[in-house]
């Protein structure tokens, strides 16, 4: 069976299947790391993610384009980040609090609104999703061409946001601000700079690069909306955030870690058979997650600032 997995893992199907799982998670990543960084955490990001993944789709069945339900799977994830900033960097509420009534609100919401769109409805209704995008000479590279430059065009996207994300944080003005907003909201204010709106724009900002994570489930991953489909995906991305110390580059290298060993499970429940319940190969990529992101935990510096409320003029 070893042999078997090694075989797996020397094929372009498998790292097509990684790239494919992972896009979602950089997204999802991404968009807390930057909430994150700013000083407020958002426990929001389950929910986030399937209204997401509910208004993209949705978009498109009612007859819009495909990149306009991307922009308004973007636009109600900027708006439940901005209700979330409400609460927590403007009145200063318990941001774990907050967070987890944001999932709760919004995934059922989604769901409420699906069902009164769409009554009568007992298999999901499909759209036509985003189309894989052959990048000329670089997708006839074998394994490695097929793999990832043989995606969709949100998948590319995600892969460019890891490189955006970084280039803000670390070499712009703007970045230097959510950092430090994050670390010294107090030497910002002093700068003459509003903390509050620094962290507001960064919590909506955060929550938008969710919102399409969700979205690429529904319209580039898959062609439908159902129940339960981001399955955890959100509490993954906040655990990804710790395991990368709250770097971009990190972070894709440790959303890659588990989708390989997502996309692993699945093929190794096939090499098993019956010999071996499915629910362990299931459990299996969560497990070694958790054991990953334990021993990094133990090594991160968080940002100081993080789950501590401002408030203009108090002095700490």
């Amino acid at each position: 069976m070893t042999g078997d997995l090694f075989e797996i893992l020397i094929t372009a199907g498998f790292w097509a299947a990684t790239v494919r799982i992972v896009s979602p998670l950089i997204f999802g990543t991404l968009g807390e790391l930057i909430c994150e960084r700013a000083g407020v955490l958002n426990l929001g990001i389950e929910g986030i993610m399937t209204m997401g993944a509910m208004a993209g789709w949705m978009w498109v069945y009612l007859g819009g384009d495909l990149w306009g339900g991307i922009l308004f799977a973007a636009f109600i994830g900027a708006m439940f980040g901005f209700l979330h900033a409400v609460f927590t960097v403007h009145l200063g509420l318990s941001q774990h609090v907050t967070g987890i009534g944001i999932t709760l609100f919004a995934s059922s919401l989604s769901y409420y609104i699906f069902r009164m769109m769409l009554p009568d409805v007992t298999t999901p209704p499909k759209i036509v999703p985003f189309q894989q995008y052959p990048i000329p000479v670089l997708s006839d590279i074998p394994v490695i061409g097929e793999a990832f430059f043989n995606q969709t065009p949100l998948t590319y996207l995600a892969f460019f946001s890891v490189l955006a994300v970084w280039y803000v944080l670390e070499k712009t003005p703007l970045g230097l601000a959510v950092r430090m907003a994050g670390e010294n909201p107090v030497a910002v204010e002093a700068q003459g700079i509003d903390v509050l709106a620094i962290r507001t724009g960064a919590v909506m900002v955060g929550s938008a690069l969710m919102a399409i994570g969700g979205a690429f489930i529904t319209m580039s991953a898959f062609d439908a909306f159902f129940f339960g489909m981001i399955n955890g995906r959100g509490w993954i991305c906040v655990a990804l955030v710790i395991f990368s110390s709250w770097r971009p580059g990190r972070a894709l290298l440790g959303a890659l870690l588990f989708a390989g060993l997502d996309a692993l499970q699945v093929r190794a429940q096939q090499l098993a058979g019956a010999q071996i319940p499915y629910q362990f190969f299931l459990m299996l990529p969560y497990v070694l997650s958790i054991a990953a992101m334990v021993v990094m935990a133990s090594r991160t510096r968080y940002p100081k600032a993080l789950l501590v409320p401002f408030r203009r003029g108090e002095r700490v």
